[in-house]
């Protein structure tokens, strides 16, 4: 049979009406990070492979697809994620000194798809924020992630904050102490899953294995810190000091939004890997999945030689596309050379308006399906009719 027409399991195209749908998505996205300031950046779909797997996760390095370079015989990837694009790009293309804030959109590939009947060619937009530690880049960084989902026409979206830091300070002190071997990467996946019964079959019988199995049941509104705190007192510090950074987040972002939903995940573990303090994500109920979603990952620049703090998000604007109403088409047939200068103007007056006209090539050219009015000429006056 032949296949030729088909497209790999999992790729897929964007056609009329939608594809205008998504350039207009994709413009007036930008069009909001460039007003916060933000430069725009467009790292190229394939690099060396070891610029593009950074951090400690092997999602990443599972999710890339390779490619030997005929070139220099070394191995290329297909980028599947652009914030490490961005994180070389700051260290050395475009080095800056102080905050440096960067923004991009471009497709992204994914070897395997994440969900069963999901694009593996997601479009995502992000934004990153380089050279600052505090707070405020976070809370900066999720202002513009709610802006970005919001400017895409999503409604009343649900905001999710957790804290990389309480989960990884927990597994650290747990593999130092313990005699028995811990699979952190188990653990990891397990934690992902808000398992505790899998979480508590990975670690040794200690009050801190119990405190971390139990973390997952801390989600919620803002009572959940206090809550977090009382289980966590005997946590070592790091811990501790992460949940009050987390409490501090969402204080901050409760003030600048304060009609936003946000609910707390203590436990929240995301990212590729390299994500280490902050997370956040955006939810909305009509969508199975994060419509956006950030952190900070501070020091993921060592790779390049420059590890700096840094806090950003991204989102597949694929999956913002909504159901906007068709623009009108207008249809303008084919008439006699006598006409044609008279109705050409006509048509140049329209499209200078902002209406979209479709000329006829020939007089055997008929109105494409859909299209509901025509130019035409009544009593000597060029105007649009119905057809």
């Amino acid at each position: 049979m032949n296949t030729k027409w088909r497209l790999p399991k999992g790729v897929d195209e964007i056609l009329p009406p939608a594809a205008w749908e998504f350039e207009t998505l994709r413009r007036r996205v930008l069009d909001l990070f460039v007003s916060w300031g933000f430069d725009y950046v467009e790292p190229p779909v394939i690099e060396y492979l070891d610029a593009l797997l950074v951090g400690t996760g092997e999602d990443l390095d599972l999710q890339t697809l390779k490619v030997v370079d005929q070139v220099s015989g070394k191995q290329l990837g297909v980028r599947a994620d652009m914030t490490s694009q961005a994180v070389r790009i700051d260290a050395h293309s475009r080095k800056r000194e102080g905050v440096h804030r960067l923004c991009y959109a471009g497709p992204v590939v994914f070897a395997n798809p994440r969900i069963a009947q999901s694009s593996r060619v997601p479009f995502k937009a992000g934004a990153e924020i380089f050279g600052s530690d505090d707070l405020a880049a976070d809370a900066e960084v999720v202002s513009l992630m709610l802006a970005a989902v919001q400017a895409a026409g999503v409604d009343n979206p649900v905001l999710l904050l957790g804290h990389m830091g309480i989960s990884l300070t927990l597994i650290d002190a747990l593999v130092e102490q313990s005699e028995q071997d811990i699979d952190k990467a188990e653990l990891f996946l397990a934690i992902q899953r808000k398992s505790e019964a899998d979480i508590a079959a990975l670690l040794p019988e200690t009050p801190l294995a119990a405190t971390l199995a139990s973390l997952p049941s801390f989600m919620g509104g803002a009572e959940i810190i206090a809550q977090a705190a009382k289980h966590l007192e005997n946590a070592p510090s790091g811990a501790l000091a992460a949940l009050a950074d987390l409490g501090v987040l969402v204080e901050k972002v409760s003030s600048d939004h304060p009609g936003i939903s946000v609910r707390i995940d203590v436990s929240e573990l995301s990212g590729y890997g390299y994500h280490n303090g902050p997370v956040f994500a955006v939810y909305h109920p009509e969508h199975g999945q994060a419509l956006a979603q950030g952190g900070r990952y501070d020091g993921v620049g060592d790779a390049f030689g420059r590890g700096r703090a840094a806090t950003g998000f991204d989102m597949d604007l694929k999956c913002l596309l909504g159901a906007e109403a068709d623009e009108e088409v207008i249809f303008a047939p084919w008439v006699s050379d006598a006409v044609r200068a008279e109705r050409s103007a006509f048509i140049q007056n329209l499209r200078a308006q902002g209406q979209r006209v479709v000329a006829a090539l020939n007089e055997k050219e008929s109105a494409p399906p859909g299209i509901l009015h025509k130019v035409c000429q009544v009593d000597g006056e060029w105007q649009v009719c119905e057809i």
